[in-house]
Formats: structure tokens, sequence, C-alpha cells
């Protein structure tokens, strides 16, 4: 009865564990830059495959080096 108990606690644990980090990550939506990139004069379609895919198009003119290979985080 005993190892029930425990194993009931550690799945509520585990339970808890998780619901924090799924609230956590949903409210974290900013990027780790921490600035907005200006996607003023993209095309429509430049945009979804930012949003979708963190691709940046070759005539944005970042000023970031980190972010010269055109994803975003480095990918």
């Amino acid at each position: 009865m005993n190892k029930k108990i425990i194993m009931w606690i550690v799945i509520g644990a585990l339970f808890l564990v998780a619901l924090f980090l799924v609230f956590q990550a949903g409210s974290g939506a900013t990027n780790s830059t921490g600035s907005a990139i200006d996607t003023t004069g993209w095309t429509a379609d430049e945009i979804m495959n930012y949003e979708m895919h963190g691709t940046i198009p070759t005539g944005a003119g970042t000023t970031s080096a980190s972010s010269s290979s055109g994803m975003v985080g480095g990918c």
C-alpha cells in the first residue's frame, strides 16, 4: 500500500511540473534577442517563411552577425 501512495505522489509531481512548463513556454512569446525584426517591404510569402521556418530573406539587411546564415537561432 505504501508503494502505491509514493507512485501517485511522483505521478502528481511530474504532472505539476509538466503543467508549469507548458504555461511557462506559452507565456514566453518573445524572440531571444529581445528586438523585433522589421518586416516592412517583405512579401506575404517571405513573412510566412519567417514565421513558419525562421528563414530571413537575403535582402532583409540584418545587422546582427549571428543571423548571417539566414536562420533564426543559427540552425
